[in-house]
């Protein structure tokens, strides 16, 4: 038995603003969006997600998440100069002493998104 994928589903109140920040900000792309659920799928490259109202039975005041998502880029630097003057900062590009260059944003809920590439090959 293997895992094969990780596929968040991000909770939001507001799933056309959240689907507005992912597809035109971040460029992902629309894969399949249910307004009945309240539900969307997004892919761009190898990286899936999914967007979704909570249920009823789910308590949920805001979004909260105890962490952050991280996703790793081929070119740091240009997805950075692309989003910088796009989005809210939570932390500026910069190497470090674990060999990341790396930056962070907060997407339109207030979730931390983590866009970091390898300094060095790991051997």
């Amino acid at each position: 038995m293997k895992l094969t994928q990780l596929r968040p589903i991000l909770w939001t109140e507001n799933l056309e603003e959240t689907l507005r920040f992912y597809t035109e900000i971040l460029e992902f792309t629309l894969g399949e969006k249910n307004l009945e659920w309240q539900w969307a799928s997004l892919f761009k490259d190898d990286v899936h997600l999914m967007l979704a109202t909570p249920n009823s039975h789910t308590p949920f005041e805001k979004s909260v998440f105890t962490g952050s998502f991280y996703f790793n880029t081929d070119d740091v630097e240009v997805l950075w100069k692309k989003l910088k003057d796009k989005t809210k900062i939570c932390y500026p590009i910069e190497v470090f002493e674990w060999e990341m260059k790396e930056f962070a944003i907060y997407d339109n809920n207030g979730y931390i998104l983590q866009f970091g590439q390898p300094t060095t090959f790991n051997k």
